[in-house]
C-alpha cells in the first residue's frame, strides 16, 4: 500500500502548528503583567487623575504588576472604572508584551449646578461630580434644580452649548419652581426670561435680534428685564 508522501507532510505540519500555537498560548498565559498604561480621549482636562484610575485598578485587583495575566479578571476592573462617575466609558485589556491598558473617556461636563448641591450635568443629561482636579468653565443653573430631574435645565444647557451666540453670552441659567427658565448675559445687567422651553428657537432668534438693535442703538443697559415668553414679542422693561 502506497501512503502519498503529501499527506504525511501536511498532517506533520498541522501537527507542528498545533503545538506551537499550544506552546505560545500557554506561555502568553503565564506571562506577566510588567507595568500599566493609562490613557485619555476626549478633552485633555483631567477631571479624574491617572492616579485615582490607578488606585481603582488595584483596589480591584490587590497586585495588578507581577502577576499572570490569566489571574486578571478584565471584567470586574472594566466595572470597578465605570462605576466612578467621573468616567463615561472605560476599556481595559492586556497587549501582548504584557502592558495592562486602561482606555478612559471621561464625561464631559454642559453646565454647573449650584443650589444647595453643587454639581456637574453632563452631555447626557445626567449628574456628573464636582472634580478637585480641574473647575470646568460653563453657565452656572441656579433656583429650583433636582438631581433626578435635569431635563429641561439640560435642554436648555445643551442648546447654549451648540449655539455660537449663547456660548458666548450666558453665564448662568435659572429655573423656578415652575419649570420656567430665565438666562442672565456676561456684561448684562438685564434678566431673559423665556418662560417655558417650547418654541425655544423662535424665543432665541428674537433675543439674537433684540441683542443685536439694542447694541447697535447703545441701549442694552436701560432694561431690567426681557420677556420673551410670549409669541413673536419682546417685551422689554426698563430700568
Amino acid at each position: 500500500m502506497r501512503v502519498n508522501l503529501n499527506y504525511i507532510k501536511m498532517f506533520v505540519l498541522f501537527v507542528m502548528v498545533g503545538l506551537l500555537y499550544a506552546f505560545a498560548s500557554v506561555k502568553n498565559g503565564v506571562r506577566e503583567i510588567s507595568k500599566t498604561n493609562i490613557s485619555f480621549s476626549g478633552e485633555n482636562s483631567l477631571f479624574i487623575t491617572q492616579e485615582t484610575v490607578s488606585k481603582l485598578l488595584i483596589q480591584n485587583q490587590e497586585h495588578i504588576k507581577n502577576v499572570p495575566k490569566e489571574t486578571l479578571d478584565l471584567n470586574t476592573l472594566e466595572q470597578a472604572l465605570n462605576s466612578n462617575p467621573m468616567i463615561k466609558s472605560a476599556e481595559v485589556y492586556v497587549a501582548v508584551n504584557g502592558i495592562l491598558n486602561a482606555e478612559i473617556k471621561q464625561k464631559r461636563p454642559v453646565a454647573r449646578v449650584s443650589t444647595n448641591a453643587s454639581y456637574y450635568i453632563d452631555d447626557e443629561g445626567k449628574y456628573m461630580p464636582l472634580s478637585s482636579n480641574f473647575t470646568a468653565r460653563v453657565p452656572l443653573v441656579t433656583g429650583y434644580v433636582e438631581k433626578n430631574n435635569l431635563k429641561n435645565v439640560f435642554k436648555i444647557a445643551r442648546k447654549v452649548e451648540t449655539d455660537d451666540f449663547l456660548k458666548r453670552h450666558v453665564v448662568e441659567i435659572h429655573q423656578n419652581v415652575n419649570g420656567n427658565i430665565a438666562l442672565k448675559l456676561r456684561q448684562c445687567k438685564f434678566t431673559v426670561n423665556l418662560g417655558r422651553l417650547d418654541f425655544l428657537d423662535k424665543k432665541i432668534n428674537n433675543l439674537k435680534a433684540f441683542y443685536k438693535k439694542s447694541l447697535k442703538e447703545k441701549t442694552l443697559n436701560k432694561y431690567s428685564k426681557v420677556n420673551l415668553q410670549f409669541d413673536s414679542q419682546v417685551v422689554c422693561t426698563k430700568t
